[in-house]
């Protein structure tokens, strides 16, 4: 009966080896529940676990938060990168928000209508591409959101929008 054991585990073992050459996923690590002897699941799991964490310190995978996500979708606003994940299998509150409009506090205005640059608290930088006349006296916050075929429009404290270009 041990020898039929030890051949178990050993069999796990040659099979979570022979995945070693798979990618280092979450994945891999959660098919392992599906095991039921529970040697063979637990030599699964350490094997799975043992991939992941040799990928993490080759810097070939890394855990990223919703936090992270949120942040990275921000402050990349108004740019287009397609090479940028979409992280679609977030769930929950924030999961479903479309990005296409925010709110940040202004720096500082420079130029004036209709070649006005903003320059947000974030580090942003917008500068207008229409020809409106914009009263910017000081203002405190920008108010930016997609519009029509790719374009983005500002408003500043609430006045008139504008077209504007994200540079930087």
């Amino acid at each position: 009966m041990p020898e039929k054991r030890i051949a178990a585990i050993v069999f796990a073992v040659a099979a979570c080896s022979s995945a070693a050459a798979q990618e280092a996923t979450l994945e891999n690590v959660v098919a392992c529940r599906a095991i039921e002897a529970p040697m063979e699941r637990v030599a699964c799991y350490d094997e799975a676990v043992g991939r992941l964490e040799a990928a993490k310190a080759a810097g070939e995978v890394t855990v990223v938060t919703r936090a992270d996500v949120e942040k990275v979708r921000r402050e990349s606003f108004g740019f287009a990168i397609p090479s940028l994940p979409s992280f679609g299998g977030l769930r929950g509150a924030d999961a479903d928000e479309d990005l296409s409009r925010v709110t940040e506090a202004v720096q500082s205005v420079s130029g004036s209508s209709p070649d006005l640059r903003v320059k947000l608290a974030n580090g942003q930088v917008w500068v207008q591409i229409d020809d409106k006349n914009v009263r910017a006296r000081s203002p405190e916050s920008a108010e930016i959101y997609e519009a029509a075929l790719g374009s983005y429009k500002m408003k500043l404290d609430g006045g008139l929008a504008f077209r504007v270009r994200r540079e930087k």
